[in-house]
This record gives structure tokens, sequence and C-alpha cells, in this order.
């Protein structure tokens, strides 16, 4: 008798196995079948007996019970439309934010707008991460540390973000920057 259930035993079983940080070779040996079971199984190419799945598990080891009883982690969103970015900005100055929360994320992709004669402040940014970015249009002024470039389209910059820094539009035109920052500061 084959396990026969609306769950993907086959992505299920990727999962679990990466979750114990298992290759296929090692949980098939294991549990004592071959590595082709194991890929077979999460290719959904062969549906195992209740025996057979009961034997893999018991290489994790992992009861029937457990195993059909996780929840499925959420799938992660990939794709942003522009009107789905998370604005955290102000009115001179444009954050959105791809994705809405960061908590467990490394990354922080912004598209950032600067209207003409916006400024990050006069107090220098100072925090634990690394930054990067790329004019899209217009001129941005950059300050980290003691040294200060005026930045036009396809002109990029990359720094510590502990070093003191700071962003200036000293234009007539909005500046349109894309970023990111590891991990996210915001």
């Amino acid at each position: 008798m084959s396990v026969e259930t609306d769950i993907n035993i086959g992505s299920r079983l990727s999962s679990v196995r990466k979750m114990h940080h298992l290759s296929q070779r090692e949980l098939a040996k294991r549990a004592g079948v071959t590595n082709g079971t194991i890929s077979l199984i999460e290719q959904n190419r062969v549906s195992p007996s209740v025996g057979s799945l009961r034997k893999v598990l018991q290489g994790i080891p992992m009861s029937l019970s457990d195993f059909f009883s996780l929840e499925a982690a959420p799938r992660q969103e990939v794709f942003f439309a522009a009107g789905e970015l998370l604005e955290i900005g102000d009115a001179t100055i444009s954050y959105r934010q791809v994705g809405r929360d960061l908590d467990d994320q490394a990354l922080q992709m912004l598209h950032e707008r600067y209207a003409p004669g916006s400024d990050t402040g006069r107090t220098m940014l100072r925090h634990d991460s690394e930054e990067g970015g790329v004019v899209i249009r217009g001129e941005l002024e950059v300050t980290v540390g003691d040294q200060r470039r005026l930045l036009g389209p396809g002109d990029a910059y990359y720094f510590d973000s502990r070093l003191p820094h700071r962003f200036r539009n000293l234009g007539p035109e909005e500046c349109e920057i894309v970023s990111a920052c590891t991990p996210p500061s915001f």
C-alpha cells in the first residue's frame, strides 16, 4: 500500500532532510536504502509505501505522524510589483523597500528617490552594515568619512556603513538610486 495524500511527499522529504542537514546519500545510508530510492521519492517519481517511508524517516529520525503534521513553510515572496514596495521615507527622500518583513533577511534592497535639495541631515549616519548603490538618474553627493564625490547616472558606491556618511541632492532634478544594505538597517 503506497502513501496517498494531498501532501507533496517528495518536496516534504527533501525539506525535512535539508532541515536536518543531511545529503541524500547520508539519509540513504542511515535508513538502509539506496541513494536512488531517496532521489526517486523526492522527485515524486515513486510513491513510497507506508513501511518504506517509515524506514526512510527512521534515518532522520522522525515519526510518520511528525512528518505529516509538519506545517508547510510559507512560500517566500520572490516578485514584487512597483505598488507593493514598502515606503519607509518621507516627503523629500523616498525609500521604497523590496519586501515587508526583513526580520530573518540578510539583505535590504531599496529604490531611493531624493528630491532636489534633499539631504539625509547634517548629522552623519552610522550603522552596522555594508551598503552599496547605483545612481539611475540625476546626481547625488555622497560623503563617506573624509571622502566626498558627486555621482551621476551609472556611478556607484559601496562602503562600510560604520563609517560616517551622508547623501545630498544638490542638483535641480530628482535623483534615483537602487541600493542594498546588509544586514538591513531600517
